[in-house]
């Protein structure tokens, strides 16, 4: 297990893949980036990634169909999902396989942030 945290981020948009790249990156973990679940699922870097980020609508592959291929396969890994058409849904579904977070196109890097935290168990308390 890699010392700092390895996020994988999937998302065919090269735009959405290269800014939350720099976001994890400026939060210190390793980013490693994929134009679709079928190529991270055949990555060395699986094994590795403490955390998906992944986008819900991709050609081939979506976003929930890789949630429920790497649980068949027992990997728990935490999963945030982006998605620029939030629809409830999917939002219920993902959740109820137990995704971390679930966030609307452009998203706000401070919930990005907050998500990826919780995903690696690095809650933050928040102060009112």
């Amino acid at each position: 297990m890699p010392q700092n945290p390895m996020i994988s981020i999937i998302d065919d948009d090269e735009a959405v893949r290269t800014a939350t790249e720099s976001l994890v990156r400026s939060l210190g973990f390793g980013a490693s980036t994929f134009a679709s679940a079928e190529e991270f699922i055949g990555s060395a870097r699986l094994d590795e990634t403490s955390c998906v980020i992944t986008d819900v609508n991709m050609p081939g592959m979506t976003g929930v169909e890789l949630q429920s291929y790497l649980r068949a396969r027992g990997y728990a890994l935490p999963m945030i999902f982006i998605t620029a058409f939030p629809e409830d849904r999917i939002r219920q579904c993902v959740s109820a396989a137990g995704a971390i977070g679930f966030l609307s196109k452009p998203f706000d890097g401070g919930a990005m942030i907050q998500c990826i935290d919780k995903a690696l168990g690095r809650e933050t308390p928040t102060h009112h």
